[in-house]
């Protein structure tokens, strides 16, 4: 393998002297961005960028092998190229921006190989980015099995990358900052900088294939790698006709224009259900965290978290604060026998959880139930329930789901290997037909599916908060990190918005003295408290959890800018921010605005321009800052509370001290 990767890349190098290759070119609609495809003498296919004139990708290699002597990378001809250009605006029921613009310039490549293969390389170029995908056409065959594929990004030179590892299993890993030519492996997006350009691969519309990582095959060139199935494998399909999901480039000047970005989103389909109006965008509270803490318990037992009792506690929290749902774990059979071949039962509730008392509690408090399936990775149980669990919820008037699955997957699957990401695709389509939404936990990457399925509202799929409950947990650029990165794919329950930050209350909670829970000097939340607000801001998510148990909100004033939060955001943009230096996102909602700001070890002061307001209208900025005397190691605790009137002819001055943050609601008034 090694061997034809070392003499494709000779080819490749050698493509630009050629005598007579064929070549074809398309460039974005602001001309800046040129993609080139080649085809060399032998019939190899391969593509290369450049940015403002500058060579960005050089020759990079395209194509797949596959078993049972199906070329499907060489011995290509041309047999034509097909050029478009679309301009439209679209509009999704919720999301960062509720209105999007898709503008690109697209080259369909027609292409002819070996036994009668076709293929068609599909490329769009925008102003920020590009993507292109495989349309393959294999006559005679019943099947295909793919071994590899070929994709390369050969950086034209060297720069400095944010990842984590290539993991087919899990994403909450630790981001790390290497210079590209450093990067051994890389789970997608991986954001790097580069020539003065700021960029990041991923890939859009994940429905029917592996998920794609990078390997380093020297130097600053990277090669697809596809989660493989148990007998190695990549990926199969019935008869000869596939398409992969689209390799994208997103491509800007400046970091938050990675950010503020809607390519992924373009590269989907368009809607596919009917109606949208029962999908909405929520604030919630849960039974959860006290259980990562020791407090509570997922089992039933005397420290158990979903009982009808704490059930209401919090539903009546929730109505009092303008918060529209609560979330229960371990409300039902199967976590009493955790560990090995997991089988919950997804109908059958716990004795001291009264689900149709609860689920009338919360219909007169007028509070939604967000509902939660975890299958302990044990799939072919979940999908055995899959209807009859979703009917029974909607029966109680419950239309959003929490999925989890925190386990290994049955006959040596992967967790984002073809097998399961048809899976996740099975649950969202069967959700789709119940009017339910989906917060998924340990999923496959979000690749934009949400703008066809928009009842997928949002996922874990990195270190989320609960790894500051019982590890070293995450450090204080982690939270900046993940907007360039993480946050590219699509939204985030991140769970941000834990007011004890250094566990104090939880330590001296009787119940988690009595578990005897180790009390590690290690384990606490690593930021400030006003950077936990800010959070609510900066990690987009439509359905946006308060975390702390909620003994810990009541009658904090801090608290305030939650109420006031509104997720279903209208429109968004990044103001300012480096990759895991510091961040600033502005979302208005309605008429009302809110900002989070956030910097990671370092204080900061940032000077932003408040002209995101509406000329000519005067806002109440309430503004949640970091004390003078804040930090996030010794005296993270510290935060004031300010009020003045702004306009958008104002400047604000935006200080954060280390490990903090800055949080301001702009209401605008009548």
């Amino acid at each position: 393998m090694k061997r034809l990767l070392s003499i494709l890349c000779i080819g490749l190098l050698c493509l630009a002297s050629c005598a007579s290759p064929d070549t074809t070119e398309v460039t974005s609609p602001d001309g800046r961005i040129r993609l080139v495809f080649l085809l060399d003498d032998g019939g190899r296919l391969a593509y290369q960028v450049e940015v403002d004139d500058t060579l960005f990708l050089s020759p990079s290699a395209l194509g797949f092998q596959a078993r049972d002597g199906v070329n499907l990378s060489e011995g290509f001809r041309l047999l034509g190229t097909d050029f478009a250009e679309a301009d439209e605006t679209w509009h999704q029921p919720w999301g960062e921006n509720k209105t999007l613009r898709n503008h690109y310039r697209e080259m369909a490549v027609r292409l002819s190989g070996e036994a009668g293969v076709r293929l068609t390389l599909r490329f769009r170029v925008f102003d920020d980015g590009l993507g292109f995908r495989y349309e393959y056409d294999v006559p005679g065959v019943d099947s295909l099995l793919l071994t590899d594929e070929l994709t390369a990004f050969r950086m034209a030179r060297d720069g400095t990358a944010c990842s984590i590892p290539a993991n087919f299993d899990t994403y909450e890993l630790t981001y790390r900052t290497l210079p590209l030519s450093g990067t051994e492996t890389a789970n997608t997006p991986i954001t790097f900088r580069t020539g003065g350009v700021y960029a990041s691969i991923h890939e859009a519309a994940l429905t029917d294939f592996p998920e794609m990582t990078l390997m380093n095959t020297g130097g600053t060139v990277f090669k697809s790698e596809l989660a493989p199935w148990p007998d190695g494998i990549k990926a199969r399909f019935e008869g000869g006709t596939f398409k992969t999901p689209w390799r994208t480039v997103q491509i800007a000047r400046r970091a938050v224009g990675l950010i503020n970005s809607s390519l992924i989103l373009n590269l989907n389909e368009p809607c596919a259900l009917d109606s949208t109006d029962w999908i909405r965008p929520m604030k919630y509270v849960g039974v959860w965290w006290g259980m990562h803490l020791g407090v509570e318990s997922w089992v039933i037992n005397d420290r158990h978290g979903a009982t009808t009792a704490n059930a209401k506690r919090y539903i009546d929290f929730a109505a009092a604060n303008q918060i529209q749902a609560v979330m229960f774990e371990g409300w039902n059979e199967g976590w009493e026998n955790w560990g090995g071949n997991q089988r919950f039962d997804y109908t059958k509730p716990y004795a001291d959880f009264d689900i149709e008392e609860i689920a009338r509690y919360a219909r007169q408090k007028g509070v939604e139930i967000i509902g939660h399936h975890e299958t302990g990775g044990n799939i072919l149980n979940y999908e055995a329930q899959l209807d009859k669990a979703y009917r029974w919820y909607v029966g109680l008037g419950i239309h959003s789901v929490k999925t989890g699955y925190a386990g290994g997957l049955p006959g040596g699957h992967n967790h984002h290997g073809q097998y399961n990401v048809r899976h996740y695709r099975r649950v969202v389509e069967t959700a789709a037909r119940y009017h339910t939404t989906l917060d998924v936990h340990e999923p496959i990457k979000d690749t934009g599916i949400r703008r066809t399925y928009p009842n997928m509202m949002t996922r874990e799929g990195a270190r989320g908060m609960e790894w500051n409950a019982w590890s070293e947990g995450n450090a204080p650029e982690h939270h900046v990190m993940l907007p360039f990165t993480r946050l590219l794919a699509g939204p985030m329950d991140y769970t941000p918005g834990i007011f004890d930050i250094l566990y104090e209350r939880a330590k001296k909670n009787p119940a988690r003295k009595q578990w005897n829970m180790k009390d590690s000097k290690d384990c606490r939340v690593n930021t400030t408290l006003a950077k936990q607000l800010a959070c609510w801001v900066i990690l987009y998510s439509p359905l946006q959890m308060a975390a702390d148990m909620i003994e810990n909100y009541e009658g904090h004033p801090a608290f305030q800018f939650f109420r006031d939060f509104d997720p279903d955001c209208d429109w968004s943009e990044a103001l300012a921010g480096e990759p895991g230096d510091y961040v600033a996102v502005v979302r208005r909602a309605g008429e009302d605005f809110f900002l989070g700001a956030a910097t990671d070890e370092s204080a900061r002061t940032l000077r932003i321009p408040a002209d995101f307001l509406e000329p000519g209208r005067t806002y109440l900025a309430r503004i949640y800052a970091d004390g003078p005397d804040a930090d996030w190691t010794d005296n993270p605790l510290s935060y004031e509370i300010t009020e003045r009137r702004v306009t958008a002819a104002d400047t604000l001055h935006i200080r954060m001290a280390a490990g903090g943050g800055q949080a301001i609601s702009f209401i605008a008034e009548k």
